[in-house]
């Protein structure tokens, strides 16, 4: 029996990295604005999905949107990391059909400051993280058994703002980690290729493309 997965992008995604993504077995979804927060997050897939596995082959967490606010913190609810042990977020703005999910699968769930961890966070696998974010980093420094590597902020371009996020920009499928823009224009490229390679993973991105936040590729199957 052929397995499948439904990859979920923002609908600004380019056609190069629906090109990239399209494979036989696996249905992409383009996620239009959901008119519930301001633009143009409002059609990121992080803010409205949880990945309830880092493994690139997750099951996602549908989130209601009723429950997001208009602005930050109240529309990041579901704007969370999942590792193998652990549940990375704001737990004061976690959503409690999301936290009551986590827990029910036996995570270990970890507070953080930001409240857009996703966004914040790439997910390696499900023991490693790459971040800009100094509270995150500080946090899961804590913790020996979670891997992580430290890059500089900004790089990333967000429509509207200074600028977006590495997360933001990214996502796991299968065995392969997808950048929206050209990874090798960020200064911390090497550091990121050797991080993620010694993880048997492997990278993929889009020369010529600049770094663009786009709320996450995110993976369900």
């Amino acid at each position: 029996m052929s397995h499948t997965s439904t990859v979920i992008l923002s609908c600004c995604a380019p056609q190069a990295l629906r090109e990239a993504l399209s494979a036989p077995g696996r249905t992409l979804r383009l996620l239009p604005p959901a008119g519930v927060t301001y633009w143009p997050v409002d059609a990121h897939p992080d803010l409205f999905f949880c990945q309830l596995h880092a493994q690139g082959q997750g099951r996602l967490f549908q989130g209601d949107a009723g429950e997001l606010g208009a602005a930050y913190p109240e529309n990041c609810r579901f704007n969370a990391v999942c590792l193998d042990r652990y549940f990375l977020h704001r737990l004061s703005v976690t959503s409690p059909a999301l936290l009551a999910e986590v827990r029910r699968m036996g995570l270990t769930p970890i507070h953080v400051r930001q409240g857009y961890t996703k966004c914040n966070t790439v997910v390696v696998d499900g023991r490693s993280v790459i971040t800009s974010d100094p509270g995150i980093l500080r946090t899961l420094r804590a913790y020996p058994d979670i891997d992580t590597l430290a890059v500089r902020p900004g790089f990333v371009r967000l429509e509207g703002f200074p600028c977006g996020f590495l997360g933001g920009a990214s996502g796991r499928v299968g065995d392969t980690l997808y950048f929206n823009g050209d990874l090798t224009a960020h200064p911390d490229f090497e550091a990121i290729r050797a991080f993620t390679e010694a993880r048997g993973v492997r990278l993929r991105w889009l020369p010529g493309y600049p770094l663009t936040d786009i709320g996450s590729i995110l993976c369900g199957g």
